[in-house]
């Protein structure tokens, strides 16, 4: 970060901090609102298990519906963004017996990180971790269950998809569509691409009826955690662990790092978590999902099966991008750029990624979906 950068940062970052300090101890002397714990999808292995979630009081975005108006919607969205997180709430987790106690950083952020005495059994994916803010121990919210997935030792491999113009249509290189699709919809009116469900499910059972973890890994912010999830479980697309941004003002998110090293990193990560996992990325050309991606085989020769690259942009990207896949190619990694999931479906079937009887049920999606899309997309071109 330039030197102008960072001093900006740091003195926004100071008097940020100082007013959230100070509407905390205001909200004391009032009477605190209730507080509640916010978790996040965690992900492990059979001997360490890592879940994040933030503290925060009177949490109160409402639950979406299909008839929401746009006013609602951006509401909500405010609800997100102006939260009352509690800075540096104590939080106590307990797994198996044992406690393990941890702090929130000053926007109520916090991660556990538990160091298994004994594996895990290899028949159990979904763990639970359970969760207090010590502090308010007289709060119904100041309780909750985290959930983690551990892979089983035989998943044949994992993936590791971006969110954003892959899985959720948002048009990120069309910033009034990306505002209008971010702000102005919710979980039920928002689109996702033709097929992913159905591909996605198919890629989580692999060749069999086996277990296959999927990691959702983009740059949109952790605000948006709970407008995701409910997505996917309308849309019924296979859940996994969410890896989101920060968003605040303080050093090292006021002005937001790079996009793509922050994406590498987290793909670094999962491969060195799970070190003889091979993995699948898919992603979009729209951003630098295959510049990413080609760093990725670069860093891990022969780690990575496929990369699957919605074509999201013009023939000039298009030009960028298959000079990547021949970069890929060389280093003995395939990367394809497709239209659809019909294509990337077609060639996971090829290789052995997922099984016969899945294609017919991702390509009756797709048609399904298209048509559905059609349909929604000419009654918002037609709004003011």
């Amino acid at each position: 970060m330039s030197n102008w950068k960072q001093t900006i940062t740091q003195v926004v970052g100071s008097v940020d901090d100082y007013f959230d300090a100070l509407q905390f101890k205001l909200r004391q002397k009032r009477g605190l609102a209730p507080a509640q714990i916010l978790t996040f999808i965690g992900h492990g292995t059979h001997t360490v298990l890592y879940l994040r979630g933030r503290a925060i009081e009177d949490y109160s975005v409402v639950d979406a519906r299909d008839t929401d108006s746009m006013w609602r919607n951006m509401l909500n969205m405010y609800r997100r963004f102006n939260s009352r997180e509690i800075p540096y709430a104590r939080v106590e987790a307990t797994f198996a017996g044992k406690a393990y106690p941890v702090r929130a950083d000053d926007e109520g952020y916090f991660n556990v990180r538990i160091e298994l005495d004994n594996p895990l059994p290899d028949d159990v994916i979904w763990h639970d971790i359970m969760l207090e803010l010590l502090d308010y121990p007289s709060d119904a919210g100041a309780r909750t269950v985290g959930k983690v997935i551990v892979p089983p030792k035989n998943a044949q491999f994992g993936v590791i998809s971006d969110l954003d113009d892959t899985v959720i249509k948002s048009d990120v290189v069309n910033v009034l569509k990306l505002v209008r699709n971010t702000f102005l919809y919710n979980s039920h009116t928002r689109l996702p691409f033709a097929g992913v469900a159905e591909f996605y499910h198919a890629l989580q059972k692999g060749a069999g009826q086996g277990y296959n973890p999927i990691f959702y890994v983009s740059n949109s912010p952790w605000n948006l955690y709970d407008l995701l999830v409910d997505f996917f479980e309308v849309r019924g697309i296979p859940l996994g662990t969410f890896f989101l941004t920060d968003m605040g003002f303080t050093p090292t998110k006021f002005i937001r790092t790079n996009g793509a090293q922050n994406k590498f990193g987290t793909i670094k990560t999962l491969l060195e978590t799970h070190p003889t996992l091979p993995f699948i990325l898919i992603g979009d050309s729209g951003e630098k999902d295959p510049e990413i991606y080609l760093k990725a085989v670069q860093t891990f020769p022969g780690r990575i099966r496929a990369i699957y690259i919605r074509d999201v942009t013009n023939l000039r990207r298009d030009s960028q991008v298959a000079a990547l896949i021949q970069q890929a190619a060389s280093l003995g990694a395939e990367m394809l750029l497709v239209p659809d999931t019909a294509a990337a479906s077609a060639h996971a079937l090829a290789r052995g990624y997922i099984a016969p009887e899945a294609i017919p049920a991702i390509r009756e999606e797709k048609r399904e979906d298209e048509k559905k899309n059609s349909a929604i997309e000419a009654l918002i071109d037609k709004l003011p």
